[in-house]
């Protein structure tokens, strides 16, 4: 899946058995590798809803597969997350904030975007 700053889009995904309770968000970069690029706010019951009936876990083929990613900003604390098949894009709303290619301050999700596929969606 696939987020944006304000109309950006970039690739995604954590699971739980009742959806996801949030998003991280991948783009590709120019040798296209995923990387990541933004995590998102909870999701509403309406929107975990919605992409668990499409996000599809994935295996060891993943790029992020065995990665570990900190929660936050400054914790020693590790994201717990499941990799997804990088098949979605998302529109999502965030603010300018970048540091390195990744925004700063979680998105918030807005919408799947059914007509754009990932392979649209570079740096």
């Amino acid at each position: 899946m696939d987020a944006h700053d304000g109309g950006r889009h970039h690739r995604c995904g954590h699971l739980h058995r009742a959806g996801p309770r949030g998003l991280l968000l991948g783009r590709l970069d120019a040798t296209s590798r995923l990387r990541l690029v933004a995590r998102s706010t909870p999701l509403s019951r309406t929107a975990a809803i919605e992409l668990g009936a499409v996000l599809r876990p994935a295996g060891a083929e993943h790029p992020w597969w065995g990665r570990e990613f900190p929660a936050g900003w400054g914790t020693k604390e590790l994201l717990v997350f499941q990799p997804v098949v990088p098949e979605h894009i998302a529109e999502v709303d965030a603010d300018t904030a970048l540091d390195l290619g990744r925004h700063r301050h979680p998105v918030r999700y807005l919408r799947l975007r059914d007509d754009r596929a990932p392979g649209d969606i570079r740096e």
